[in-house]
């Protein structure tokens, strides 16, 4: 494998080797295949080191689904829509008990003694530092989602709670969280925040640390390349290298780029939202695509700029906007009740913990199929994502650490983050204010800013925090989709970074302009159920992996 050149000032990662072997006894799993060994490379007219068939076979098919979505709306959206409503409607047993084993995982070996194994060897060291490491483990794992939904989800489960239960039919019909809290507005305001904490705390974590723990385990400590099919070379052995492997790294690509392709519709519409509540600038479909490609543009500068260079630094600069935004919150809102809030909502949340984790013997559908089983399959769908790029940037941490800082920390910041904006908007409307609670979803955030001070200011950093924090995931989220693509490879040729970065951005505005954005969510929600059986693999794996590490310690 090359090394990048550190004379070269435009090289990504200037003089840091791509993939490092172990420093200290290992149990490196032996196997003849060698990294790039399939790969098809050349210089002209552009560099590029493809994985065959894997590149090909990926590309041609979001070609093809987007195309199929585009020509055939009228067809694909409500099967798509009528697919992710028959896993979340009839899988969600399934996903809160997956939910859980993935908790329960991660705080058994945070626990035991496997906590000690170091990923990349025992005489390893950190790549990054750990200010650098936790903004882009944050940035890229679900800062946006904290933009868009701090505000409105606390506040639509408070509104619904207080409603308490519907009958219609027999039937509930409401979307309160288990029996909901009718009349009162403590107990709904308590339920709600235990609800959002729920869904954005040690859950959605767990899922991305397993992803990440077993990729970085197998590639840092086990010598194999870093790409999803190295987790299943325990089940598969050498055939992990043929069609079984490809097919794996071709549904991450695709689960990967579609998953971002939304997100970017998605974050294209509330940044627009922001600025015409702003400027009074037009909402129009030409205003979000100029959104797209701005976004496209400083993701792909990012990518070529690397991870230390580009991502890392862009990480670090959305952590401290989001961070002055939440103290301004706490500092101007109502302070003592978000200080207070946060141990009252996790004490809440404690309290709730094992009525909202159980699968069985409930009648709350609607919320239970609707929110939480939808919110599990949506960040399983994008855990191969968010999993690699964590594993990429953590090499050198001990699984204790590594777990603890993915699971621990980034939760508690989320509790923080959810009682700051969406208490005070739950305050705000039990004051009288109705504005957020009947705005857009997209224009929520706006909404309570402006009963605070400084609304132009908070406003705008508002926006540009929605827009970096897309294009952090958008970098990142390149990176790891060229990685697979190359085979493992992570200092593929640049022009392919920018290949992929660009091809998300396309994959977004056709997507946008055909209305087919909905259809891609719900497609990438279904695919939420095969990957729940795959990370449940990746368990058992981690698991056996450590236990070997350990033995080759002793």
């Amino acid at each position: 494998m090359s090394q990048t050149s550190p004379s070269d000032p435009l090289a990504p990662d200037a003089g840091i080797e791509a993939l490092p072997p172990p420093e200290g006894p290992t149990q490196i799993i032996p196997t003849d295949y060698q990294i790039g060994q399939d790969n098809i490379e050349g210089v002209k007219p552009v560099a590029f080191d493809i994985h065959n068939p894997v590149f090909m076979v990926s590309g041609i098919a979001v070609v093809i689904f987007t195309a199929a979505t585009l020509l055939f709306p009228t067809v694909l959206g409500p099967f798509f829509g009528g697919l992710r409503d028959v896993v979340t409607g009839n899988f969600d047993w399934f996903f809160l008990i997956a939910g859980n084993v993935f908790v329960l995982l991660c705080l058994f070996l945070i626990l035991s003694p496997l906590g000690s194994v170091r990923l990349g060897g025992p005489e390893a060291t950190p790549d990054f530092t750990l200010t650098g490491w936790f903004s882009m483990l944050f940035a890229a794992g679900m800062g946006i989602g904290l933009m868009f939904y701090g505000v409105s989800e606390p506040l639509g489960h408070y509104t619904a709670a207080l409603g308490g239960p519907v009958l219609e039919n027999g039937a509930r019909t409401d979307w309160a969280p288990l029996d909901g809290a009718p009349g009162d507005e403590l107990g709904a305001r308590r339920l709600a925040m235990a609800a959002t904490i729920f869904h954005w705390g040690l859950r959605p974590w767990a899922i991305y640390a397993v992803v990440a723990l077993a990729l970085a385990l197998f590639a840092y400590n086990k010598g194999l390349p870093l790409t999803l099919r190295s987790v299943f070379y325990p089940i598969f052995g050498e055939k992990v290298w043929g069609w079984p492997g490809h097919v794996v790294d071709v549904l991450a690509v695709m689960a990967t780029l579609f998953g971002l392709a939304t997100s970017l519709g998605i974050g294209a519409e509330q940044a627009s939202a922001g600025f015409h509540f702003l400027f009074g600038w037009s909402t129009a479909l030409t205003a979000k695509i100029v959104l797209i490609v701005i976004i496209t543009a400083v993701a792909t500068t990012s990518v070529v700029l690397g991870v230390e260079k580009g991502v890392k630094r862009l990480s670090e600069i959305n952590m401290l906007l989001a961070i002055a935004l939440l103290l301004f919150v706490i500092l101007v809102g109502p302070k003592w009740q978000i200080l207070t809030g946060f141990f009252g909502n996790l004490g809440a949340y404690a309290g709730d913990l094992i009525p909202l984790s159980n699968p069985f013997g409930r009648n709350d559908d609607n919320f239970r199929q609707g929110w939480t089983a939808f919110y599990w399959a949506w960040w399983i769908s994008w855990s191969p994502f968010v999993g690699m790029f964590i594993a990429r940037v953590s090499r050198g941490r001990s699984v204790r650490q590594f777990l603890t800082a993915v699971l621990i920390v980034p939760s508690l910041i989320s509790v923080l983050w959810m009682t700051a904006f969406g208490g005070t908007a739950i305050t705000l409307t039990q004051g009288g204010f109705s504005g957020v609670a009947d705005a857009a979803l997209e224009l929520q955030l706006f909404q309570m800013l402006s009963q605070l001070p400084l609304t132009a200011i908070t406003s705008f950093v508002g926006i540009i925090l929605v827009i970096v924090f897309f294009v952090t995931s958008s970098d990142s989220g390149s990176l790891v989709i060229d990685t697979i693509a190359a085979g493992g490879k992570i200092h593929a040729p640049v022009p392919q970074r920018i290949f992929w970065c660009g091809f998300e951005g396309l994959v977004a505005i056709a997507l946008l302009l055909g209305g087919g954005l909905t259809a891609l969510q719900a497609m990438a929600v279904s695919t939420g159920l095969p990957f729940t059986l795959v990370l449940l693999g990746a368990c058992w794996a981690i698991v056996k992996g450590l236990l070997a590490e350990k033995r080759e310690l002793r």
